[in-house]
């Protein structure tokens, strides 16, 4: 399993795997930080941004020309995509320049495979039919 974190000095994603070094993330937090990750693309404006990055590194007044949105919301937009990892933040003097990051991008691809992936636990008994016992969705009649 895997999740998504924010470096101290930075916003680095890293990738965890919690079976090979026995640290156990609470369920929530991990569900938490990975869906900073989607957040980042379901949004078109941000969509967008993603879009204009492709083509390189660009000055945060470049992307406010081209996205014709206004400076606050340009700003909130690019936090979602830098604390999802997905976008590096480099200041230089009063300008801000956002790029693609590579690792980010590659561990949302990795978590999105992970979590699309279907894996089959033989001792998981929840895909069984309903017990006898209880009422359920195939065994209420038509009214």
């Amino acid at each position: 399993m895997l999740f998504f974190s924010r470096a101290r000095h930075g916003f680095i994603i890293s990738i965890l795997y919690i079976e090979i070094i026995g640290y156990d993330v609470p369920m929530k937090d991990k569900h938490t930080d990975n869906a900073k990750v989607f957040k980042a693309f379901c949004d078109e404006t941000r969509l967008t941004v993603l879009s204009l990055l492709q083509n390189g590194e660009k000055c945060a007044c470049v992307l406010l020309e081209k996205v014709s949105i206004g400076q606050p919301t340009l700003s909130h937009h690019m936090k979602i995509l830098v604390d999802s990892g997905i976008v590096n933040a480099r200041k230089e003097g009063k300008w801000v320049y956002y790029s693609i990051s590579e690792e980010g991008s590659e561990a949302a691809a990795v978590l999105l495979r992970e979590l699309t992936t279907v894996e089959i636990d033989e001792n998981d008994r929840s895909n069984e039919r309903c017990c006898e016992k209880v009422v359920c969705c195939s065994k209420k009649t038509k009214k």
